[in-house]
């Protein structure tokens, strides 16, 4: 295996590179130069003509393409989601808002809280279903009291402590059964509150600033559990936003409803939506199916040209486990086994054999390429994203300010020991929960609509936390020389595609070439590697992956061994006092990589994975803060990490 790889290693503070500029924005110039030296190469005068208007000794005047990655958590529930405020969640939108744009406020425990740094964006995705309602059941409206359920479900979450987790366990599976009181369900009262959580997001919207994206989650629960939500996100706002009420799986719990409700809504407003599906871990093999419909109707191109449309991300990575792929369907993926939960759905009722590879990223990608050549559409061309899923109004993704999924599990020394989900005797541990993550978006401006854009092109990746920049271009003319450049967007857009961009028809005699950079989190642990991922499908219909370590550090003293992997890149975390040494690894890694066995006739995509270091996990960090001895079941440190979108080749 030939592996072109070329490791830069600087100091963080003298290294800013192009990918961490500012954007400036531009129109085509009318008369570009014959060409324009970049450091690491020429760029032809055609190709500056899409990046220039009026080229001159500044190598950043006139840039029209994104310099700039934008942060944000696509998916946080606050107290005007029924099972969060069951479950002692106050923290509302605004509050929600409120942090994320870099305030302190107090926590539902009564913690004070505070993002190391704050986001550049949010999504307040509550759930459809009820919105709002639930605070109504909590106050005691008497117009909710009159039905048994809700009135006992008031008196158990005033109870508090376990009683009131055991409505929220019931919430949960009344709504997968279809069963939510009557009295909950009005769509008035529900309209009537998304006009207020829309006003809020008006409120905080900022552009150019901190972007407030209206949203909400369709929480489909197919056949008790079974996880099929999707976080519905507006490039609008709300007066486009108002004009229709939120999709509930009142209505229909079937993506395709779902689907036909987005269409809808672009066609009586002239707005745009689109959704991210996550946790297909939990879905019980139905999350990225290769046969029917849920209503057992055959695939169609018309299926997936839909469904591929309205769904350009997916998220990768939360608090509920990581969904890129499962260790058994990858047994030679040794980073596969990262915050796995596959114990059930989301009720946790036990999988069925052959479940888990219609559940994870990396085989709807390799699948998705089969369904094209049998439908004549891949329904699975989505790209990678990043969430928390917290139900408690914080969006806190980093191992050492970590409040949990529901206000039982913010801080406290019992939180690893005690149930996060209970139903009926089939439990999730605390300890099980991840603290993730963030999506890392690469767009023109900080503005609903450029992010929004920016998404839809799949310009966007996933992270388990930490704000590591990566840059991911594929082409056909990248050179080991374009990894020397400082301005690697440059090159990149001049060059090729961006993540989430497509291949076609490969030249003759070339194969596809990738460059791609990742610069650390200054917060966080030093880069142990970067890695491609290829997957394929032959001749035959049969489908394959293979990882290729293209840049790693310490690149001085690691060679990969006989079989052609790379030595681990050591651990310096020191379990007494929950810190780390960045003496391994490296701030910065820049590499080009050529696709070493390479056929035009095989339609394939490739993705990037940024590894860290070894580094504390949040249970350490309690354990240390808290004085406590945690099981031998508990991990204590985590290699965190990024995941690109993916780039598609296509045959012609």
């Amino acid at each position: 295996m030939r592996i072109t790889q070329t490791p830069i290693a600087l100091a963080v503070a003298l290294t800013a590179p192009l990918w961490l500029a500012t954007d400036t924005g531009a129109q085509t110039p009318s008369s570009p130069p014959k060409s324009v030296n970049t450091d690491g190469g020429i760029i032809q005068a055609d190709k500056v003509e899409k990046f220039f208007k009026k080229p001159g000794y500044s190598p950043y005047a006139g840039r029209n393409f994104p310099t700039r990655v934008y942060w944000g958590d696509q998916h946080l529930h606050t107290s005007w989601s029924g099972d969060a405020a069951g479950g002692g969640t106050r923290v509302g939108p605004e509050e929600a808002l409120r942090l994320a744009r870099g305030e302190e406020i107090v926590s539902n425990t009564g913690q004070p809280v505070k993002l190391s740094r704050p986001l550049d964006w949010l999504v307040v995705a509550d759930h459809s279903d009820a919105l709002g309602v639930i605070n109504e059941v909590i106050a005691g409206n008497p117009a909710f009291m009159a039905d048994p359920t809700a009135k006992r479900w008031n008196q158990m979450i005033n109870a508090g402590g376990a009683e009131s987790m055991k409505a929220v366990m019931e919430m949960i599976t009344l709504q997968g059964e279809g069963k939510v009181p009557a009295v909950m369900t009005d769509p008035k009262i529900a309209f009537d509150l998304w006009k207020k959580l829309t006003a809020i997001n008006e409120k905080y919207n900022e552009p150019g600033r901190f972007t407030a994206f209206i949203g909400y989650e369709w929480t489909s629960n197919h056949g008790g559990g079974n996880n099929l939500h999707r976080n519905v996100i507006y490039r609008d706002g709300k007066a486009k936003a108002d004009l229709v009420p939120p999709m509930t799986t009142f209505v229909s719990d079937h993506p395709e409803a779902l689907w036909k409700w987005m269409q809808a809504y672009e066609d009586k407003t002239g707005g745009q939506v689109l959704a991210i599906p996550h946790n297909g871990n939990l879905s019980n093999g139905l999350m990225f199916s290769t046969t029917t419909t849920l209503k057992g109707e055959p695939l169609t191109r018309e299926w997936a040209q839909t469904r591929a449309n309205y769904e350009p991300l997916y998220e990768i990575t939360q608090g509920k486990g990581t969904s890129e792929q499962h260790p058994s369907l990858a047994p030679a993926d040794e980073f596969a086994n990262f915050e796995i939960w596959d114990k059930g759905n989301l009720n946790v009722k036990p999988k069925k054999p052959g479940d888990l590879e219609f559940e994870y990223a990396r085989e709807a990608w390799k699948n998705g390429l089969a369904l094209e050549r049998r439908l004549g559409a891949n329904p699975y061309t989505f790209g990678a994203a990043g969430g928390t899923d917290a139900h408690t109004g914080l969006t806190t993704a980093e191992e050492n300010n970590y409040y949990g999924k529901f206000p039982g599990s913010e801080p406290s020394p019992e939180r690893w020991s005690e149930n996060a989900y209970d139903f009926e005797g089939r439990t999730v541990k605390g300890w099980q929960l991840g603290a993730s993550g963030y999506t890392g978006v690469w767009a023109t401006d900080n503005t609903r609509e450029a992010l929004w854009d920016a998404m839809k092109r799949k310009e966007a990746y996933g992270t388990t936390g930490p704000r590591i920049t990566v840059r991911f271009f594929g082409g056909f003319d990248f050179a080991a020389a374009d990894a020397q450049t400082r301005e690697p967007a440059a090159v990149g857009y001049t060059k090729g595609v961006p993540m989430g961009g497509d291949l076609r028809a490969a030249p003759a005699g070339k194969a596809p070439t990738f460059l791609v950079g990742a610069l650390k989190d200054p917060l966080s642990g030093n880069l142990d590697r970067i890695q491609i991922v290829k997957g394929w499908l032959d001749a035959t219909g049969k489908t394959h992956e293979k990882i290729y370590d293209v840049a790693w550090g310490n690149a001085d003293k690691r060679k990969p061994g006989a079989d052609g992997k790379l030595p681990p890149v050591g651990n310096t975390v020191d379990p007494k006092t929950a810190t780390w040494t960045n003496t391994i690894g490296t701030p910065e890694l820049i590499a080009v990589w050529r696709d070493p066995a390479f056929d035009p006739k095989q339609p394939a995509f490739y993705y990037a994975r940024v590894i860290e270091i070894p580094t504390p996990r949040w249970t350490l960090f309690d354990a240390v803060r808290f004085g406590i001895r945690m099981g031998p079941e508990v991990p204590m440190t985590l290699q965190e990490r990024a995941f690109t979108s993916p780039i598609w080749y296509t045959p012609s």
